[in-house]
């Protein structure tokens, strides 16, 4: 996959991709990062992206022209990739990122994000995207830590990027619930000891073991979850069993 992100802050970026299993991926062709400055694609000498807004008001607003040149001259290098591309604006009024979001992009050949600052985008930059969206309601600085997140999780969907095949479908929030517990070694630390069926062998009765904590857990903390989640018959049975 590759993946194109036009900020005015690339260096941003050089932590969180040159380490952990976003570099490994990376390294070994999987993901293929461009990043691309905006602010060179301004229009006059002192390489101004910003304008204060029409109509008044605090703080400045992202011009429309930069992008738009960005954008053409990222289109144009990459037209192998036309027809299996998503353009995704980070803008805290778009769709909030889930799992199921970040299953859906990694079936995308190229991913184009682009990361505003300030006060905001000049309207008519919507229509560069294909979709608007937000990681959470809340306030950032701007949309390059967005985008860094979104990223890291897609990649996680991509074949070869991990590890252990399994490790992606075992991940909260990946069949919309939350994961179960996990131990290591020592098998006792401070009293508290490592439940005894995971000891046991019988990986038929682990396995069930382990969707019900993960069930137990999302009741507990997120029963938001519950209610769009693919759950069995035995599923329901044994949430209603709680209670009972």
């Amino acid at each position: 996959m590759r993946v194109d992100i036009l900020t005015l802050f690339p260096s941003m970026f050089a932590g969180p991709f040159g380490a952990s299993i976003t570099k490994r991926a990376v390294d070994n062709g999987i993901l293929d990062i461009h990043l691309t400055d905006f602010r060179d694609f301004s229009f006059d000498k002192h390489r101004h992206v910003d304008d204060s807004p029409f109509g008044g008001g605090a703080g400045m607003v992202i011009k429309p022209e930069p992008l738009y040149r960005a954008m053409h001259f990222i289109l144009t290098q990459t037209k192998a990739y036309a027809g299996h591309r998503r353009i995704l604006l980070m803008d805290p009024s778009g769709t909030v990122f889930t799992q199921d979001k970040a299953k859906e992009l990694a079936t995308f050949d190229q991913l184009i994000f682009i990361c505003g600052h300030y006060e905001g985008f000049d309207a008519r930059i919507c229509a560069l995207a294909d979709e608007s969206i937000s990681i959470g309601d809340f306030v950032l600085t701007g949309g390059e830590l967005p985008a860094m997140v979104i990223t890291d999780s897609v990649s996680r969907m991509l074949p070869g990027v991990l590890g252990d095949s399994d490790s992606a479908p075992t991940d909260s929030f990946y069949e919309g619930i939350l994961g179960y517990p996990q131990y290591t070694r020592p098998r006792e630390f401070e009293g508290m000891c490592v439940p005894d069926i995971l000891l046991s062998g019988d990986h038929a009765r682990i396995r069930a073991w382990r969707r019900e904590q993960s069930l137990r857990l999302t009741k507990e903390k997120r029963p938001d979850l519950l209610q769009n989640a693919n759950l069995t018959k035995q599923d329901k049975d044994f949430l209603a069993s709680i209670n009972s």
